[in-house]
């Protein structure tokens, strides 16, 4: 019903103001001629606009596993670490996603976490996301300078915050893809600046992208920078030489130098990091978590392994039984057609989808199709992996704005016996991105759900208020869903108010109550309606009185 009132909406402004919107797009037009006030507004936007929508989508609670796993590195680097000690009573605390052994540390690369620790020195971790969104959306705008007329640029800013900053999970959660994204836009903004007028400046900003990349997303920012790779290289020895040409390619050489020595830089710590965190230099902690853990491959042609055995009975169903129906028995078209559905959701949905029709005129445009192939490149090799996530492909973001905003373009110059039909296309994008937003009930907005997680956060700030510190057993039913999973902890478990620790059927726990002799003892049984802490009862006695 609102998608018609709009547009209809649309159309009558159309036909009756006319000199006014055009009067509006003048006056965006000389906003975006002041290039340094776009890139820092676009920030300013990110912030105000997110801070807004509070009352729709408040401060998010964690819930899924990667969040909780970033936030122990997140903790850990606030501590001033780059890992944490082994734990003695590991297998109480082993939870997904998160290493126990050679030392206790998150398996993720550690962009993200150094992003949500900064929040958390500066009074919650949220804090760190909503600053990495704001210079996501000042990268996009400045790449996209880099490529567009100052006026478009504007426009795929905005379409930018509406479609990927405001009421998305990456900023509604604690594991989106602003770092990745803010790394991408960085080296795509530089990318023509370089090939028109390279700047030891522009150099710098490329390689300060493509390090974000490598300790954000690694693979798919190795797979990135090889596709912009080829780019320049094509571009940097065209088939014509000459001892012009000849002295531009040593130009362009000592200009990229800075660009390799910050690289060089990032990929010396990624080895520090991962010798300690894993004790190898070459050994990433994912691929040391998914060796002792996941049956499937990361891409599809890998074969599965033979069914493992794990001491954590929601390890076994995840693993070995969730993972196996998600991602095997499901059919290869499905899962493609599934990725597919996922990442046009995202970054596109349907009213950013309009200028598609324009597609044919893009592929045929000399100034952007190097981003064409950039685009199916890196999308041929998401496809390929098992997993999916738009924030995978998170690099992409500024090179997918770019190219929205040139659809745009071409369908703006559309005419239909003489009726601008591209015009108003155009301008029912920009009202449909909004109403996106602003409207009640619409796709974005997404109200607190009252779930495990809010009251597994109610129990947390119960304990905290109580003078004793407190360990709680989590107890699981036989069919619990291992996504739901409640057992995670502080980087300095021993010093934490509220530590978790997994219930083992079979067995022994006093070794872990009597490693805690100073703490109240609570179990929470994690599958129960209403989901309550009760004293946790051991043999002939009660350990804890109830607060």
């Amino acid at each position: 019903m609102v998608v018609p009132l709009l547009l209809l909406g649309t159309l009558g402004v159309q036909l009756f103001a006319e000199p006014q919107l055009r009067s509006i797009e003048a006056k965006a037009s000389w906003l975006a001629q002041r290039r340094r006030s776009v890139v820092t507004g676009a920030a300013l936007l990110s912030i105000v606009g997110r801070l807004l929508l509070l009352p729709l989508a408040p401060v998010p609670i964690p819930s899924i596993h990667d969040e909780y796993s970033q936030l122990l590195a997140c903790d850990t680097f606030a501590h001033g670490r780059l890992a944490n000690p082994h734990h003695p009573m590991w297998l109480f605390f082993d939870t997904f996603h998160v290493l126990q052994h050679p030392t206790y540390s998150s398996i993720f690369p550690p962009a993200t976490g150094a992003v949500l620790a900064l929040g958390q020195l500066l009074g919650h971790p949220w804090i760190g996301v909503l600053l990495s969104a704001a210079l996501m959306s000042s990268a996009i705008a400045w790449a996209l300078l880099g490529w567009l007329p100052a006026r478009w640029a504007l426009l795929g800013s905005l379409l930018a915050i509406l479609r990927v900053d405001w009421m998305s999970y990456w900023v509604d959660s604690y594991w989106g893809g602003t770092v990745a994204a803010i790394g991408g836009a960085l080296v795509i903004g530089a990318l023509p600046r370089l090939a028109r007028t390279p700047t030891v400046m522009n150099s710098l900003l490329m390689g300060a992208g493509a390090a974000l990349l490598a300790n954000s997303r690694p693979v798919e920012g190795f797979l990135f920078c090889l596709g912009v790779g080829a780019i320049f290289y094509f571009r940097l020895f065209p088939r014509r030489s000459g001892s012009l040409q000849e002295h531009g390619k040593r130009s362009w050489l000592r200009r990229f130098l800075p660009a390799a020595v910050v690289l060089l830089c990032a990929v010396a710590f990624m080895g520090y990091y991962n010798w300690r965190v894993t004790g190898s230099a070459l050994l990433f902690p994912h691929v040391l978590y998914h060796r002792e853990h996941w049956r499937l491959g990361i891409f599809v042609w890998q074969k599965i392994k033979p069914p493992l055995v794990y001491d954590n009975g929601q390890f076994t169903q995840f693993f070995t039984a969730w993972n196996y129906t998600e991602f095997v028995q499901r059919s290869w078209i499905r899962r493609l057609v599934t990725k597919s559905h996922n990442g046009w959701n995202f970054f596109l949905g349907p009213a950013c989808s309009i200028p598609l029709v324009m597609l044919p005129w893009l592929l045929r445009d000399r100034r952007t199709r190097s981003l064409c192939f950039l685009t199916l490149w890196c999308g041929v090799w998401a496809l390929l992996v098992i997993w999916f996530e738009p924030h995978y492909i998170a690099g992409l973001t500024a090179c997918l704005f770019v190219l929205l905003v040139q659809l745009i373009r071409h369908l703006r110059q559309w005419k239909f016996k003489g009726w601008p039909i591209g015009i108003f296309c155009s301008r029912l994008i920009v009202i449909l991105a909004l109403a996106r937003v602003v409207t009640p009930g619409a796709e974005a907005v997404h109200p607190p759900v009252h779930g495990w997680n809010l009251a597994r956060a109610r129990i947390v700030a119960e304990l905290r208020r109580l003078p004793r510190k407190s360990l709680v057993i989590v107890r699981y039913a036989p069919d619990h869903d291992p996504a739901h999973e409640w057992v995670y902890n502080a980087a300095d478990i021993d010093g934490a108010k509220v530590i978790w620790a997994r219930e083992i059927p079979g067995r022994d726990i006093k070794p872990l109550l009597d490693y805690f002799p100073d703490r109240q003892i609570w179990v929470v049984n994690a599958d129960q309606i209403p989901v309550n802490i009760q004293p946790y009862i051991w043999n002939t006695g009660v350990r804890t009185t109830s607060p």
